[in-house]
Parts: structure tokens; sequence; C-alpha cells
């Protein structure tokens, strides 16, 4: 099955590389499109550079939160703009449905920013996506970065707009020295091949071993391809929508937060008889967090990702650091990536940025 996955992933690449991009973005400077597979890249992050920060989803509880998170981009060496609507709320929104789509338009409309951080997550945004300018993003390649509920943008924008963006830190967040040195390999200082989201170094010692950032092969073997996920629900969400990336010969990541076994087991089955899982290369699972399974007879999270994943005749890895936890990887989503279940190994073939 590997080697038929990859025929037809040679071919599908060659024929994107050729056909996917529009003309117009061959003309905008700055900016080139990977040798892979078509995907236009953004410029790498320095210091001295602006940062657009938006909420597209949800807002925080008070104004102060915002403050913070100014206050961390800033702590990289960034100037920062602020989004029109940025401190505005509405229940469990930051703001209308339009406010929020043209805050992301505008900053990637807008040549003095040259980064666009989410604020948070929460819920919203594949409310606006009807309302985002694909075409205007596809000619203004940026680093958008986000996760949790900014999955459905991500991924939106990767397939209506060709370019690479990136699962990783909101800005209303500190950064763990993990979080900062990944975040800096993939955005600042890429190389063409890296170690992506490997789990921290543990010291062992007598009497000691590793138990939270262990990882788990649940089937094994290699495959290449290119990286498309994130949040679990919100991929669930994408399913049948125009916003929803191929799948095909795709390594997947995935990951979720508060979600009981049984839900999770809801999604996968969905995900597999929606015909998704069918068509991948490689299966990477990140991080449960607080996946508890309540009162009542329940499967383990463990068991799940077996019974669901083990037996689609493609390497799957569990444990990765993916996910709503502290020390977490900044993932490129459009790039080319090597899974080696057997060796618990997920590797970048290429630089994300420029």
């Amino acid at each position: 099955m590997l080697d038929r996955r990859g025929l037809l992933k040679a071919f599908i690449c060659s024929s994107l590389a050729a056909a996917i991009l529009p003309s117009a973005m061959a003309n905008t400077q700055g900016t080139s499109t990977s040798a892979v597979h078509g995907l236009r890249k953004p410029k790498r992050l320095q210091a001295g550079q602006t940062i657009g920060l938006i909420a597209p989803s949800s807002n925080t509880w008070e104004d102060q939160e915002i403050y913070f998170a100014m206050d961390i981009v800033r702590s990289f060496g960034f100037n920062v703009k602020t989004a029109a609507h940025l401190f505005d709320r509405s229940a469990y929104l930051a703001g209308s449905d339009q406010d929020r789509a043209s805050d992301l338009n505008a900053m990637f409309a807008d040549d003095q920013v040259d980064a666009i951080f989410c604020l948070r997550g929460g819920y919203g945004s594949p409310r606006i996506l009807p309302y985002l300018d694909y075409a205007l993003i596809a000619q203004n390649p940026k680093i958008f970065l986000g996760y949790s509920d900014v999955t459905a943008l991500l991924n939106a924008i990767y397939t209506r707009s060709h370019i690479m963006t990136f699962h990783g830190p909101i800005a209303k967040q500190s950064f763990t020295d993990y979080t900062l040195k990944q975040f800096k390999s993939v955005l600042f200082n890429p190389s063409s091949s890296m170690p992506l989201a490997d789990v921290p170094p543990f010291e062992a010692a007598p009497g000691q071993a590793e138990l939270a950032n262990r990882l788990t092969t649940v089937a094994n073997g290699k495959a290449s391809g290119v990286l498309i996920g994130g949040n679990l629900s919100l991929m669930v969400k994408l399913v049948g929508s125009p916003y929803e990336p191929d799948y095909t010969d795709k390594i997947l990541f995935l990951e979720d937060v508060e979600e009981a076994p049984y839900r999770i087991d809801g999604m996968l089955t969905h995900l597999m008889l929606a015909g998704r899982l069918d068509k991948v290369a490689g299966i990477v699972f990140g991080k449960c967090t607080d996946c508890e399974a309540g009162n009542g007879p329940s499967f383990s999270i463990e068991h799940v990702l077996k019974d669901r994943l083990g037996n689609l005749g493609v390497p799957v890895l569990s444990g990765v650091m993916i996910g709503h936890i502290d020390d977490m990887a900044t993932v490129p989503i459009g790039a080319m990536a090597t899974l080696d279940a057997t060796h618990q190994q997920l590797t970048l073939d290429e630089s994300a940025v420029l």
C-alpha cells in the first residue's frame, strides 16, 4: 500500500506544481513556491518586523490579557499592530463574524504587517470562512499562526489560498523553553530537514522513567506526504465543506482537549465513514489533554487510537508534542514531512519559510 501511495503522491504533487497556482501569484515580490508541491511560502520571522494581532474566534475575559499578549509578541523584538476589532466581544465570540473576517483580510492586505498571530482560539472560526478573501490572501503570503479553533482557518487558507500556515502557539501564552525552540526552528532559523515535534529530553535515573511524553507506535511503517490537520473536532467540522483539505497521501496530524474517549472514537469514526482516513499516507496523533472518561465504563484513548487507526495500513504514531500543552511544537500545514512510526520520528523535509 505504501508503494502505491508513493506513486500516487509523486503524480499528484507534480501535477499540482504545474497547475495549482494562479498566474497572478508569480508576480509578487519576495515570495516563492515550494519546489515539491507548489505552495507559496511566507518570509521568515526576524526582530523588527510587525506582527498583526487578531482574535478570529473568541476573545479574552479581560483587556489585560490582550495587553499581556501584546507584550509576549514584543518580547521577540517585534512591533505589534492590533486589529480594528481586537477588543470586541459578543458572548463567546470576539465580535461579529463579518468584523472578525474583515480583521483577518485587512492584516493580509496590509503591506506593513509581516506576519499574523492569533490572540487565542475558543469558538467561532468556521463561521467566518465564507467571508475571507482567499484571492487576496493568496497574493500576500504571510506567516499565519494559531491552534485549537484556529485549525479551521489554517486548513481553509492552505486549501483555498495555497499558502503554508502554521499550527502553533497563540499570542496569549507564555513560551516554555521547548515551545520557544520549536517556534524558532520552524519560523526563524529553519533548515531543509529537521526533527519535528520530538519529545523533550528526559534524564534517566535509578527509579525514574519517562511517563508524560511517551511515544506509542500504533501502526508500524514509514511514509512521506504534505502535513495537514490540527484539532480533531475542527477537522471533523470541515468535512464536506468547500474549505476542507484534500486528504489524499497526506500526513494527517491531530490533537484535542477535554473530549471523552467515546467522543474521540466518534470523531475518528466520522472521518473513517467519510472516507478521509482511507486516503492518508500516515497519521500523527499528538496529545489529548484532559480527555477523561468520566463516569461509567470506557475505553482508554490508547485503546481508541489502536482500534480506529491501527488497521488502516499506514504508519500511525501517537504522543508527539502537538496539542493543548505547555511544551508544544509549531507545525507547518502544507509542508512535506516524513513519518517513521517504527522508529518514532517525524521529520520536516523542507523549510516552510523563505
